[in-house]
């Protein structure tokens, strides 16, 4: 039995970066990951009912609007969940902060407050194994890689990729990721994370100080974490093993194709590469076509 929640539920994230009396447990963690001059002082959080339609999507983002110490106000979108086109997504969402900054019914000179999109994804969307980054702070540059607009900023976060263990945590950031990557699997608080902002992070996630209600909504929201998990592992299963047989299927032909060429018998060719006697005619008749074509 776990002694946790799962942060990746949409109930264990919004439990602890989603509600009012948490909201310092979201300012500490936002702002191992904002500049200096963005350091939080305060937040709102916004409507969701303002999000994008449906309500999974609902589910999987959610808008914070943050005053900077310096008084300078900026929005942050959070979003947690895998989707298809998931850079698409993101770059539709910050859409949503940005037009409603227009000034409705009075002249307004289109000033911009900050939007940063922020992205903690239990998913890898980096494709090529050799490229792939736990962290990418983006933003807008020219072809010299200068900053072209900085009020627009995206943070993604590929947590399956952090792979740091207890004695290599060498700043608060590095202990946020750790809690969240492991927080499921803890048993007890360790000694790295013994601290107060991390106490009352571990309080909230508790299992067992949950009422019967939450408990229920917990257990609802780690089946279809668990059921979603399955469905996304099922489908990349059956495309590796496809592109597999793909590839198989294909190899065996080329075999054939090189033993029809070198004038072997269909029986040898079939048991070579298990290819039916149909399979290999038709092969031959081919070849035997090929080499008629002037």
């Amino acid at each position: 039995m776990s002694v946790f929640i799962n942060p990746y539920t949409d109930f264990g994230f919004m439990k602890l970066f989603g509600e009012e009396a948490n909201k310092d447990l979201l300012i500490d963690f936002l702002n191992q990951l904002l500049p200096e001059k963005h350091q939080i002082a305060g937040l709102v959080f916004k409507n969701p009912e303002n999000l994008p339609d449906t309500t999974v999507e609902r589910k999987a983002i959610f808008d914070i609007h943050c005053t900077a110490l310096s008084g300078e106000r900026f929005i942050v979108e959070m979003q947690k969940a895998e989707m298809l086109f998931f850079k698409d997504r993101s770059l539709f969402y910050t859409t949503f902060p940005i037009r409603e900054q227009a000034k409705k019914g009075k002249e307004w000179n289109f000033e911009l407050q900050p939007v940063y999109f922020i992205a903690i994804l239990d998913f890898e969307y980096d494709e090529e194994e050799d490229k792939q980054k736990f962290f990418r702070d983006v933003s807008l540059k020219d072809q010299d890689g200068e900053e072209f607009f900085s009020k627009l900023k995206f943070k993604f976060l590929q947590m399956p990729l952090f792979d740091k263990q207890e004695n290599e945590l060498l700043t608060k950031f590095d202990k946020w990721c750790y809690f969240l990557k492991n927080l499921a699997d803890f048993d007890k608080i360790p000694e790295i994370l013994n601290e107060p902002i991390f106490r009352k992070a571990f309080g909230t996630a508790k299992l067992s100080a949950m009422t019967a209600k939450q408990r229920a909504s917990y257990e609802r929201s780690l089946k279809n974490y668990r059921d979603m998990f399955s469905v996304v592992e099922t489908a990349v299963f059956k495309a590796v093993s496809k592109a597999v047989d793909k590839a198989v299927e294909q190899r065996d032909i080329e075999i054939a194709e090189k033993s029809v060429a070198a004038g072997l018998s269909n029986e040898m060719i079939m048991q070579i590469t298990g290819l039916s006697q149909k399979e290999v005619e038709k092969l031959r008749k081919k070849t035997n076509n090929s080499k008629n074509t002037p």
